[in-house]
């Protein structure tokens, strides 16, 4: 039966959601907000009813689209199984063999995003992220294109150009045990029964 481990949420991935939902719910109330004004005119509201009703139906869906990525915040998790790594977000399922696995490293993220080559909104993003330590994971060759996968994890899963992604959980020790631990276990070969011990096989054949 195949062992999974514990699930580490993606702390890039919560980052992310985190920067971005309170902005848009904010946008979203201040649109519903523009759409009173119309309302509150009985003219208005009954001969341009369409002009509140979209107001406030874009305003509202701006709003419900910011509740989602609130909920979605810490559902993006990594989770080591007894022959694969799981890499899932709300969009992507993403089974990694351990024989892509060439080796696990650790690093901290001011070290693979230097500060200084940073500039803007990217380096807002990861300020309060640089002391923290990932995991890189080096790989033969990624399951699945690099440029499929750019679009549905952030460019800070990746350092450069070659095969590999940058694992970023808050416990990144336990998460390399973990791991190591799967990847060890999974990987030792399986016992043949010794099938010469029959008394049929040691008799003699014609």
């Amino acid at each position: 039966m195949e062992k999974a481990g514990k699930k580490y949420p993606l702390v890039l991935y919560t980052r992310m959601l985190d920067r971005w939902w309170p902005a848009l719910f904010f946008i979203g109330l201040g649109l519903a907000a523009l759409a009173w004004p119309f309302y509150s005119d009985e003219y208005t509201r009954l001969t341009a009813a369409w002009e509140w009703e979209s107001m406030a139906a874009l305003g509202g869906g701006v709003i419900l689209i910011s509740l989602v990525m609130w909920a979605m915040r810490k559902s993006a998790f990594v989770q080591p199984h007894s022959n694969h790594l799981l890499v899932a977000t709300p969009f992507l399922r993403m089974r990694i063999s351990y024989s892509r696995i060439r080796r696990a490293t650790s690093a901290s993220m001011a070290v693979l995003f230097p500060p200084k080559s940073l500039r803007g909104l990217r380096r807002e993003i990861l300020n309060p992220l640089f002391s923290m330590t990932a995991v890189v994971l080096e790989l033969n060759a990624l399951p699945i294109p690099a440029s499929t996968l750019r679009l549905f994890l952030s460019p800070f899963f990746f350092k450069d150009n070659s095969p590999h992604l940058v694992i970023l959980v808050q416990d990144w020790m336990s998460f390399s045990t973990q791991l190591e631990s799967l990847r060890v276990s999974g990987s030792e070969p399986v016992r043949k029964q010794e099938t010469n011990s029959s008394i049929l096989n040691r008799l003699p054949r014609k």
